[in-house]
């Protein structure tokens, strides 16, 4: 009391939930968000729609974009939700793809996970057991890595990265060549479309024309 006026806190509500309940709510965030993520994978994925408020709706193909945009107004769906976004964003931040790849494989892992919880597994050793799951196949993934190096290879590898169209297969191809294994490419949108390649302290560019004729621009000199 002060003044003869009351003064009252106002503190904010929050939810608790425990158990079953709680897991059950965030899976379904989880479930949700990696289905329509999903869809997105692969060189055959499908394009998602994200509306837009006061904006034109968003076509994308990546897998974080799609999550990003998802939010819940339940609070413990929005929780999961929020989890499955932290696997993509980071695995965004360490490899700047397979975003879509870690949203799936997350999701099957908390599913099983929590059927084993359910059946009464000790919840320390299932996340040991998890944790010795990863170790085994990186440690598998590791011996059945192929090194590419030839043209040819790196081709394939950006022609399925660009859902199948072998023009920007092999403009990437060319832009590896120029750079080296080391190097850095960035691709720049302005009048004019080209590569930047920097190796080292040296800057270089080269002009790629050809990639105009399926982007619709309109190349001077």
């Amino acid at each position: 009391v002060y003044n003869g006026v009351l003064l009252r806190r106002n503190y904010v509500a929050k939810d608790i939930n425990f158990g079953v309940g709680a897991r059950a709510a965030m899976l379904q965030g989880v479930s949700e968000v990696a289905e329509a993520v999903k869809v997105t994978m692969g060189p055959k994925g499908r394009n998602v729609i994200i509306e837009k408020s006061h904006r034109s709706p968003r076509v994308t193909k990546d897998g974080v974009t799609v999550a990003k945009s998802i939010k819940f107004k339940d609070k413990a769906k929005n929780v999961g939700a929020e989890l499955i976004k932290q696997v993509a964003k980071a695995t965004n931040t360490a490899a700047g793809d397979g975003t879509t790849c870690a949203t799936v494989l997350t999701q099957a892992i908390l599913i099983e996970g929590c059927k084993s919880i359910a059946a009464g597994v000790n919840v320390m050793d299932l996340r040991n057991g998890i944790n010795k799951a990863v170790d085994a196949v990186l440690k598998d993934l590791k011996s059945r890595a192929v090194m590419i190096s030839t043209p040819e290879e790196i081709t394939q590898v950006g022609t399925i990265s660009a859902n199948g169209e072998r023009d920007i297969g092999e403009l990437i191809a060319r832009a590896m060549e120029k750079v080296g294994k080391e190097g850095v490419i960035t691709v720049a949108v302005n009048k004019f479309i080209y590569f930047t390649g920097l190796v080292s302290l040296t800057k270089f560019q080269f002009w790629l024309p050809e990639i105009l004729k399926f982007s619709g621009w309109e190349h001077y000199g």
